[in-house]
């Protein structure tokens, strides 16, 4: 087995653990990162419609 594998399945039975074992904190987690990735969308769709108004 290749360290990529090896890797791989290491980060998803981590995340598996974490997810069981603290579901609130894991939830709360995935929440932090899409209100990242919304803020940063809404970032680069204001920065677009500044650029051609």
């Amino acid at each position: 087995m290749n360290a990529k594998k090896l890797a791989t399945f290491a980060g998803i039975a981590l995340v598996l653990f974490f997810v069981i074992a603290r579901p609130a904190e894991a939830a709360g987690f995935v929440d932090n990162i899409l209100t990242a990735l919304q803020d940063a969308a809404e970032a680069v769709i204001t920065f677009v419609s500044s650029v051609f108004s």
